[in-house]
């Protein structure tokens, strides 16, 4: 599984100032296309929901990673803004959230524990199912990019 970031489609993939690092929403693409496209509920299942939150998680790493220029000074993930695509009715939103909370865990260990919101939305930039947005704090390590 590639986690190499897409280009954006908005104008900001991440961005930073102090000791604050913000990176925009990243969708659920891998190697350039979307893991899966519609509602949470309705065309896509849980499972597919969780795996588009995940490569979204790795995604924001990567915009992160790309920004610093690595991912040594990241001190802490501060907040995870998930966004799910969402059918009608559906109540599970911090179910698919759970896996981008995961991939944080994962990379930076305690560092990775977050406050987090789980967002149902109507739609998504390119049909995607997951959109996951987040804050970083970094250190004023020397050779940070400025």
């Amino acid at each position: 599984m590639s986690s190499t970031a897409r280009p954006p489609v908005a104008a900001v993939r991440a961005a930073h100032g102090s000791r604050l690092v913000v990176a925009s929403g990243q969708v659920a693409t891998r190697d350039g296309e979307l893991i899966a496209e519609g509602l949470v509920g309705d065309t896509v299942d849980l499972p597919t929901a969780g795996e588009c939150a995940r490569q979204c998680a790795l995604n924001v790493i990567e915009a992160v990673r790309a920004e610093l220029g690595g991912l040594d000074a990241v001190t802490a993930v501060l907040r995870l803004t998930v966004y799910v695509a969402s059918a009608p009715g559906l109540r599970e939103q911090h179910l698919v959230a759970d896996a981008a909370t995961d991939v944080m865990l994962e990379r930076f260990g305690a560092r990775g524990k977050h406050a987090r919101a789980a967002i149902g939305v109507a739609g998504l930039p390119l049909g995607s199912p997951v959109e996951v947005d987040a804050m970083f704090l970094v250190s004023d390590a020397p050779g940070r990019r400025a």
